[in-house]
């Protein structure tokens, strides 16, 4: 019997596993959610904007380890995807993006919502497909599924013509890849594990930097082993938080522009880095001149474009990080490396550091700080299997310092986009891969306001998510800069100006409307509750008030508005030059 190409599509994502997928329907797609209705196997999910649709998927594939598909429909629906494709791209996230196109005939006449998304996409996608013949669809799924799944993760974007969804075909689907062109390799060579083994066992001062490419490869834990067998400090990238226990002693945190002061100071003091599924971005190195002008590097990725891109490795090592951690524990125990004995001072050092430079805020039982919000979900979080998604900005990086997380793919944020709004519909995602943890997403203000409308997702879906909104009233990352390097002026990232502000404001304690909008009513408008905390001691409360709560939860933290992030490196400074606090 044959079978429509919409058709064909949802039996090859069901050969995929797919159960689930985000997205909003239009025009050109009316043919493939005719074959979802009421489909057994594949739950479709009705977002409200089509970013927060790519968001999820990307959620869903961070919290899961599986692909996360997102479907739109042509023109404004597809190039609406475009910013949550990107993000996927710069954090190695592996989703599949399904976009509906005008039909064949009319394509290349700007038709009616026509967009050439295959080419729009191009700088950002791992591959992509725009699909001639209903007969392909059963190959080219196959295929998008592998290489965004393989390799260096990443999205692929598939898009499909009206009559391709409509034709018909007899469905086979492939059990054999052919793509010649498509080896990634994933075993690093023995020698350079040997040889990177040796550098460990001849150091004195060795220090793990690991990231994204770890908790892609699921080698948390065999990084954890090395780490330990050999005592050897760890710092993490934004990505990579969760691949080490935050309260694990040789913990370093996150390095870079917000990392920690002690993370800053030993990579720079190193004398060997051991360099795991990261890429030495501009946020982490610094003054690129001197960054650890006295260590030789390790730098094993499962891209060998990443190797030396940025910092020339001493031992590169292409492969998945599994497999070469497992290579170096392995090495590491023939050579009976006593780090326990040999890295003594070395670990001293790092402890005094610590005490000496720990991160730290002004309490206060009358002010309200976002890092003491950020401590208390932490601690009231802590046995439980909960996921943290955060916006971006101030609110990102008080989330990476303060909450201490257990394990990896349970702490997801936007790293190399940096993108506002990531927050709730990543968490949505999240929630939909992960039904029985608790999902609890940190944003900020105006973060928040990019993707509220997809409350209304959670609360149709009934999802148990909890939402801590950072209520500073500002753009506050932006505001942060204005203050520090731009002379005060707050030059459009006051979230309650109007038109009766004076243009040159410029008084962090001018009297301003502080509910604006009111997200407590925002809350209950779309049918979740709403909570506003303007106190210290209404902290602890509020949150447990949440995590008992079944249903939506929105908290509204009015929090201190000049509060700013701390450590931090200044644009084009070395990392070891921290600002630790407004006094500096």
């Amino acid at each position: 019997m044959k079978i429509t190409g919409a058709e064909a599509l949802l039996r090859s994502l069901e050969n995929e596993g797919v159960d689930i997928v985000f997205g909003i329907p239009g025009g050109v797609l009316l043919p493939i959610y005719e074959a979802l209705y009421g489909h057994p196997k594949i739950n479709h999910i009705l977002m409200r904007h089509e970013q927060s649709a790519a968001h999820a998927a990307d959620g869903y594939a961070r919290a899961t380890g599986k692909v996360g598909v997102c479907i739109a429909t042509s023109g404004p629906g597809a190039t609406n995807l475009v910013t949550g494709i990107a993000n996927a791209y710069m954090d190695s996230v592996p989703i599949v993006a399904i976009t509906g196109q005008v039909s064949t005939p009319v394509l290349g006449t700007d038709a009616f919502q026509e967009a050439d998304i295959t080419g729009i996409t191009l700088p950002i996608v791992k591959h992509s497909y725009l699909v001639k013949d209903s007969k392909d669809l059963p190959r080219i799924v196959k295929e998008a599924f592998h290489i965004a799944s393989t390799g260096r993760p990443g999205p692929v974007l598939i898009d499909i013509p009206k009559d391709v969804a409509t034709g018909e075909i007899d469905f086979k689907y492939p059990e054999q890849l052919n793509l010649p062109g498509y080896k990634p390799t994933v075993k690093g060579h023995a020698k350079q594990i040997k040889a990177a083994a040796k550098m460990i066992a001849e150091s004195k001062k060795p220090i793990i930097y690991c990231g994204g490419g770890v908790i892609s490869a699921d080698a948390s834990g065999e990084l954890v082993k090395l780490a330990e067998a050999a005592q050897i400090p760890v710092t993490t990238t934004l990505m990579g938080i969760g691949i080490i226990d935050g309260d694990n002693p040789l913990n370093l945190g996150m390095l870079g522009m917000h990392g920690t002061w002690y993370a800053n100071h030993a990579i720079t003091a190193s004398d060997l880095i051991i360099a795991l599924g990261v890429r030495f971005d501009d946020r982490v190195t610094g003054k690129l001149a001197e960054f650890a002008p006295n260590a030789k590097i390790i730098h094993a990725d499962i891209d060998p474009a990443e190797i030396g891109k940025n910092v020339p490795a001493r031992v590169p090592i292409v492969g998945s990080a599994k497999g070469v951690i497992k290579g170096l524990i392995d090495e590491v125990e023939k050579l009976a490396i006593k780090g326990s004995v040999k890295h003594k001072a070395w670990l001293k050092q790092i402890a005094e550091w610590r005490r000496d430079h720990p991160l730290r805020y002004g309490k206060s039982d009358k002010i309200l700080r976002p890092q003491f919000v950020v401590e208390k979900i932490s601690e009231l979080t802590a046995k439980d299997d909960t996921i943290i998604t955060t916006g971006v900005g101030q609110n990102q990086m008080w989330a990476a310092q303060f909450y201490k997380t257990k394990r990896a793919r349970t702490f997801i944020s936007s790293g190399g986009l940096g993108t506002m709004g990531f927050g709730l519909p990543s968490a949505l995602g999240a929630q939909f891969g992960k039904p029985d943890s608790k999902v609890f997403t940190i944003d900020g203000d105006g973060s928040f306001q990019m993707v509220s409308q997809d409350l209304a997702t959670a609360v149709m879906n009934k999802l148990p998510l909890n939402i801590a909104i950072l209520n500073n009233g500002f753009l506050g990352m932006v505001r942060q800069w204005q203050e520090l390097f731009h002379g005060y002026k707050y030059s459009s990232s006051c979230m309650m100006q109007d038109y009766t502000c004076p243009p040159a404001c410029s008084s962090p304690e001018s009297e301003c409307p502080r509910y604006r909008p009111d997200f407590v009513k925002l809350a209950e408008a779309y049918g979740a509750k709403g909570i506003r905390v303007t106190s210290p001691k209404d902290v602890a409360p509020a949150i447990k008030s949440a995590l008992a709560d079944p249903a939506v939860v929105l908290i509204d933290f009015i929090v201190n508005r000049e509060e700013k992030v701390f450590p931090m490196v200044a644009p084009g400074a070395p990392i070891t030059d921290m600002l630790e606090s407004e006094t500096e």
